[in-house]
């Protein structure tokens, strides 16, 4: 499976690129003298990439260009033409404003123009997304992959500079080692559904044991036996069936007895509310009699002119009269008032005899009414045997809801020491499998990294190693290093440079090594002889077209600044039947999108 085309709706922005069978070369040239120092330049060898990535069915994401800058885009139609592994071709159409929906198109013959084609000729027209990814992964039939999608693969395939950071772990890929590391060891010969299967028990195991934890939470750490747990409510479960047996053998002759006891509570409080009422109007009573001898005139005054004669003091004439007419007026007025108070009096004792006589008529019939229950102490042993239950029941509620849960963790705890041995035994089969591949000089393994190997030594005259082992939890360490001259493992590899050379050797190793499987046979590698030494650029360009003449589609981006020097100037880097695409710096047309940048 190799590119074949890739071009737009709109030839005279995006003009079509059209990949050979071997190498293929995206020329970028700097041809403006202030721009040579640039570390980017913005011209689209790396945007190729993405539109490669694009046609095969990426994932809408808002940060992409297209979708980010939409009102520039929301135009554009992609149709990305793909050979496949019977010789036959697979247009994908894809637009920008209707990214989600995709049409295909089988063809036999190569480098095909279908921007005008009608909806009627499309094999399958607006396809939902996930079933045409569904779709071109029939078609693509890359069954060494599986029972991985295609899309898996893909960041091997097209490399970005953000994907030479690290040989195994691209930037598409998760965090997490389960997300790729089951993957990269099948591509590379091992039994992944071992890795797969033991990551997959790691986070079974991990759900159980924090299941575990919560339910020790809720018992609030302190956990009792559980056969401890048993014998407390088997007690106290027969305790309360004595208890119940008790209540039920009280013969109270159930009916009578509860409407005797309702009388007797609804006695006892208009009891209560008629002894409030009375208490009421005995204060009423006792403010009126008080008002009334205040109401007394006491002053006399006769008396009060005999008092003053005895002290020489004159008590006569207008003195005397003007203090027997205040006494006239206070006498009118407080008659009239005692009346008032004479009335309310007469009020009051009629009450408080009504009251005192439905107190005392209740009273009889309150002791009538208890006389029944009043002659045993069977009613307050009923009360007692009722909240003694009430109390039971409590407690067998709370030692069952305590016995589920110990029950429930008894049950985690089996689970988990069978998932653990369950893990144990995946991680002795894990490593025998990777003891086996690593022994067996013709697998698969073995294959990629002889090729590796060859590769690097072929380019900077070193050794390299690719390996793969378990480390003390079962999971697989992937490596790739550069060893010195005694065949140790030096720091070479993380340099920026021999760290993408090692990226460039795996993944054409890989392609090698699958060339008898239904496998891709294409890659891309952008940037590919930046930070090299010209020697080095050399040997790694004749590499490459080694690996063109296997079969492989490599698809090079670089600058021309990054060219090997040649001291014959007549002779080209480059066969012109290798450069598909050539941009550069002079104006907007040099660029891979002939427009602005955005």
């Amino acid at each position: 499976m190799k590119l074949s085309r890739l071009y737009s709706n709109k030839p005279e922005l995006f003009e079509p690129v059209d990949f050979v069978s071997g190498l293929n070369v995206i020329m970028a040239e700097i041809r403006l003298p202030e721009n040579r120092n640039k570390d980017t330049h913005n011209l689209g060898k790396t945007t190729l990439g993405l539109m490669l990535d694009f046609g095969f069915l990426a994932g809408r994401d808002a940060k992409f260009f297209l979708f980010k800058h939409l009102d520039l885009f929301k135009d554009f139609v992609f149709f990305l033409e793909i050979e496949l592994m019977d010789a036959s071709y697979v247009t994908v159409r894809r637009s920008v404003e209707e990214a989600s929906k995709v049409s295909f198109k089988k063809h036999e013959a190569s480098h095909q123009d279908f921007t005008a084609l009608p909806a009627s000729e499309w094999d399958h027209l607006d396809m939902p997304f996930e079933r045409a990814r569904d779709m071109l992964d029939g078609l693509l039939d890359w069954r060494a992959l599986k029972p991985w999608s295609y899309r898996k693969g893909l960041g091997y395939l097209l490399r970005s500079q953000d994907d030479f950071r690290d040989v195994f772990h691209l930037r598409k890929f998760g965090a997490a080692h389960s997300d790729w590391k089951p993957f990269l060891a099948h591509i590379l010969g091992f039994n992944a559904q071992l890795v797969a299967l033991h990551y997959e028990k790691e986070v079974e195991l991990a759900k159980k044991q924090a299941t575990a934890q919560t339910i020790k939470n809720e018992l609030g750490g302190s956990i009792e036996d559980i056969s401890k747990i048993e014998g407390i409510l088997l007690l106290k479960q027969q305790e309360a069936e004595k208890k119940q047996k008790l209540l039920d053998a009280f013969d109270f002759r159930a009916q009578d007895k509860g409407r005797t006891k309702q009388l007797v509570d609804e006695i006892d409080e208009r009891i209560a509310a008629l002894n409030a009422e009375r208490y009421s109007l005995n204060q009423n009573k006792k403010k009126i009699l008080a008002s009334l001898e205040e109401d007394q005139i006491l002053f006399n005054p006769d008396e009060a002119q005999r008092l003053f004669e005895d002290a020489g003091v004159l008590f006569k004439g207008q003195i005397k009269k003007d203090f027997q007419q205040l006494i006239a007026f206070n006498r009118a007025i407080t008659d009239e008032r005692r009346g008032y108070l004479q009335d309310e009096r007469t009020e009051v004792e009629a009450e408080l005899k009504r009251v005192n006589a439905e107190l005392n008529a209740l009273g009889k019939r309150r002791s009538d009414t208890l006389s029944f229950l009043s002659g045993t102490d069977v009613f307050n042993k009923y009360k007692q045997v009722s909240g003694e239950m009430v109390t039971l029941r409590a407690d067998i509620t709370s030692l069952e809801r305590q016995r589920g849960f110990l029950h429930r963790l008894q049950e985690l705890r089996t689970d988990i020491r069978a998932l653990t041995e369950e893990r144990g035994h995946l991680q002795t089969q894990i490593e025998a499998d990777v003891e086996k591949q690593n022994f067996d000089k013709i697998s698969l393994f073995s294959a990629i990294r002889l090729f590796f190997n060859e590769i690097v030594e072929d380019v900077i005259d070193r050794k390299a190693l690719l390996s793969v082992s378990p480390n003390q939890l079962g999971h697989l360490e992937f490596k790739a290093e550069i060893l010195d001259e005694s065949g140790n493992a030096t720091s070479a590899d993380m340099g920026h440079t021999y760290r993408k050379l090692l990226c460039i050797a795996f993944d054409m190793a890989v392609l090698r090594a699958h060339l008898d499987d239904k496998f891709p046979r294409f890659v891309y590698h952008d940037g590919v002889f930046e930070s090299l030494d010209d020697r080095k650029k050399e040997i790694l360009l004749t590499v490459i077209r080694r690996y063109a003449d296997l079969g492989i589609q490599p698809v090079i981006t670089l600058i021309d600044s990054d060219l090997p020097a040649r001291s014959d100037t007549d002779d080209s880097v480059f066969d012109d039947s290798e450069i598909v695409l050539t941009l550069h710096d002079e104006n907007e047309q040099g660029r891979l999108f002939k427009m602005r940048a955005w």
